[in-house]
């Protein structure tokens, strides 16, 4: 089955078509790293390790190339303040960074591209940008985009002005500007700050929007097939990327398909370490195993917003533990001597791939997961399973493990007598039978667990 996807260019879902058959070049912006990496980050960045591996799955040989943007104001501020060279104080969060990324089970990236790495790239881009009078000199400060000389900057968002939630934090202000929105791609150098010397742009380094498309045209060349990113980003930085590439190579479009992940919100508002608003994936990770995060992060459909609080979480981890629960079953479970019983596996599996080969929609495909694991736990307490059919089912799991990383990394089990319990209260509930469920609900309090409904079933705690 082909795969569609919504691209922000076109606006619409298109049929994806490689430019080279079976090959794709992926390049999804990375992080700008002055501080650990928040979880709004991650979002993005899991999203994006899933398309990795479900286009490999589906045969396609994935180049995905991921920046660090290790050169930039607020490095240089942080860096003063703490007394260190800038580069030496991006490097700790270039690690730091990489390990969470690891912790986080975020594997696809085939290669992270250093801006300080790319230098000469970036160099070379400038001067092919000066060569067809697209950049000028503001003496003192350094090279500005001249949007008059791009007629179609805007096509991708459909604006040239700023917005609410735009990533606003590196907006180029100075008042000799030709243009309110020109951007600068080469910043002259001030003291104590990062510099490269040359001898026709001035000692200097780059701006934060010409790393990317020095990059991607240094690994993928001038065109390429998807750019991902935040929704954030749309405007200004991708479509400034798309200037520089564009007017650099006159050759159109850049890439031919963009594709953005939704806002992860705290109150209605998008999570930023600039509002304040933030937690770190570290300290998450500290606190809920990767699968749980996984899981809170794929469970909207990505072009969506997903609110970050205490009942996402809670619903994560009882889905985290379902997903334990059930095969921990599957190990203990005596085959019965019945007829092949797993169809709805089968099902579910073409289900999931439906799901994924429309733009990429794990709410959706974790949706066809649970009503396997429903139809599943049935068949487990009917004794309905033969061989084959367990066969079948630890097959799906592995399977699902290898797509979205949200299998624990340690079967999670309750004592046989308590299981039992929770087992005959989720029958009741699925019967409606609220009074017999109340009552379980008591027992197990007495036992001394909690219980907390979720989406995606119970999740049950000793107290």
């Amino acid at each position: 089955m082909a795969i569609r996807l919504y691209n922000s260019l076109t606006r619409r879902t298109e049929e994806l078509v490689p430019r080279a058959p079976k090959h794709i070049d992926m390049f999804v912006c990375g992080p700008t790293v002055y501080d650990r990496v928040h979880i709004g980050n991650a979002r993005t960045f899991t999203f994006f390790d899933v398309v990795a591996r479900w286009l490999r799955y589906r045969e396609f040989d994935v180049t995905y190339i991921q920046n660090i943007t290790d050169v930039d104001d607020r490095i240089i501020a942080r860096a003063a303040e703490q007394g260190v060279p800038p580069l030496a104080y991006a490097q700790q969060y270039d690690v730091a960074f990489r390990e969470d990324m690891q912790a986080l089970g975020n594997t696809s990236v085939s290669q992270y591209a250093r801006a300080s790495d790319h230098i000469p790239q970036v160099l070379t881009q400038i001067k092919a940008l000066i060569k067809n009078s697209n950049v000028y000199l503001i003496e003192g400060d350094g090279w500005y985009f001249d949007l008059t000389t791009f007629p179609d900057y805007g096509k991708l968002s459909g604006r040239t002005g700023l917005q609410a939630n735009d990533a606003v934090s590196r907006i180029d202000e100075n008042e000799h500007k030709r243009n309110r929105g020109d951007f600068c791609v080469w910043k002259l150098s001030k003291p104590s700050e990062p510099v490269w010397e040359d001898a026709e742009l001035g000692a200097g380094r780059p701006g934060w929007h010409i790393e990317d498309t020095a990059i991607t045209e240094h690994y993928f060349g001038p065109q390429y097939d998807i750019h991902g990113g935040g929704m954030d980003l749309k405007f200004p930085h991708h479509e400034a990327e798309i200037a520089q590439q564009e007017a650099a190579s006159g050759k159109v479009p850049f890439v031919q398909y963009w594709m953005h992940a939704g806002f992860l919100e705290m109150k209605q508002e998008k999570m930023s370490k600039s509002l304040g608003n933030f937690a770190t994936l570290h300290a998450l990770l500290s606190t809920y195993d990767s699968a749980v995060l996984r899981f809170y992060l794929l469970s909207n459909h990505y072009r969506a917003p997903l609110d970050f609080s205490d009942t996402g979480l809670s619903a994560a981890s009882a889905a985290i533990q379902r997903i334990s629960e059930t095969l921990s079953k599957l190990s203990l479970i005596t085959p019965a001597e019945t007829p092949e019983n797993s169809s709805f596996i089968t099902e579910a599996r073409v289900a999931v791939e439906r799901a994924m080969d429309e733009d990429f929609n794990t709410a959706a495909a974790f949706a066809a997961i649970f009503d396997c694991i429903h139809s599943l736990n049935r068949a487990i307490t009917s004794s309905s399973l033969n061989e084959p059919d367990i066969l079948n089912a630890r097959s799906f799991f592995s399977w699902i493990s290898e797509q979205f990383g949200i299998i624990p990394s340690g079967a999670t089990s309750h004592p046989p007598e308590i299981q039992t319990i929770i087992d005959e209260r989720q029958l009741a509930r699925d019967q409606k039978d609220w009074s017999t469920s109340d009552s379980l609900r008591d027992q197990l309090s007495e036992l001394g667990y909690s219980i907390d409904d979720t989406p995606y079933g119970p999740l049950v705690k000793r107290v």
